[in-house]
């Protein structure tokens, strides 16, 4: 598959002293690497083996991915940045709480999602991500179908993927995209669960400043159908495509 250029700031402020140091002394225990050739299962990257993997696709400062992990210590959580600024702070947070199920892979997590073995991930996470507002910028976005399709293959039968923006376009964006793949399964009863995280969603800086500034998130929940279903759809609509 070939990848649009991966755009975006990959460093910000110069990182303190203590804190270059304790990225460049912690990371490589953590940092999850590919395999030279073929798939990867992704729980053989972990120290013990879990009772499912998760992956959070651009974890921010990584407040919501820790919180996540010190909940289900079982479960494996891998987490996506290329921002080196945010990676440096997840990492901090994993050597202070301790927390020994989580793996950071910084580079771009399409390249990820290419090489995961298939039905490999039990949940996935993409929240806030960059709108890319500009129509022109639309092939920025993360959610595309190819991105889609590829997640699809790496969900189990069942899986849960998790989506948030405070932004209006890039919502109506993530909503027409998820409803139109024959993967996904929103599992929303009615347009006001959108509006509420849930207990197991926990809130973020990002989040706290959008609200603040007088932006209203929304939060979806889609489920990943099973895969005799979901097939069928596509090959219909490569037949009509056809």
């Amino acid at each position: 598959m070939l990848h649009p250029k991966l755009h975006g700031r990959r460093k910000g402020r110069p990182l303190r002293p203590g804190l270059r140091r304790l990225l460049q002394e912690h990371l490589p225990r953590v940092e999850l690497r590919l395999p030279d050739s073929g798939e990867l299962d992704p729980s053989v990257a972990f120290d013990k083996g879990p009772r499912a993997v998760w992956l959070e696709i651009g974890f921010g400062g990584g407040e919501h991915l820790a919180w996540q992990a010190g909940q289900s210590p079982e479960v494996g959580m891998i987490g996506c940045e290329v921002f080196e600024n945010g990676v440096a702070t997840l990492v901090r947070a994993l050597e202070a709480e301790a927390l020994a199920n989580v793996r950071i892979f910084t580079s771009d997590a399409r390249v990820l999602l290419e090489r995961l073995r298939p039905e490999s991930l039990a949940r996935a996470f993409l929240l806030f991500p960059d709108p890319w507002p500009k129509r022109r910028h639309a092939a920025r976005r993360f959610l595309q179908r190819e991105t889609l399709d590829l997640l699809a293959d790496a969900l189990c039968d069942g899986a849960e993927f998790r989506a948030a923006s405070d932004d209006p376009k890039m919502q109506a964006w993530m909503l027409s995209r998820l409803l139109n793949h024959p993967a996904f399964i929103w599992t929303a009863a009615s347009a006001a669960d959108a509006l509420a995280r849930g207990d197991d969603w926990p809130p973020t800086r990002y989040e706290a400043k959008a609200l603040a500034e007088g932006r209203r998130p929304i939060y979806l929940r889609f489920r990943r159908r099973p895969r005799a279903h979901s097939d069928a759809a596509r090959r219909q609509d490569a037949t009509l495509a056809s």
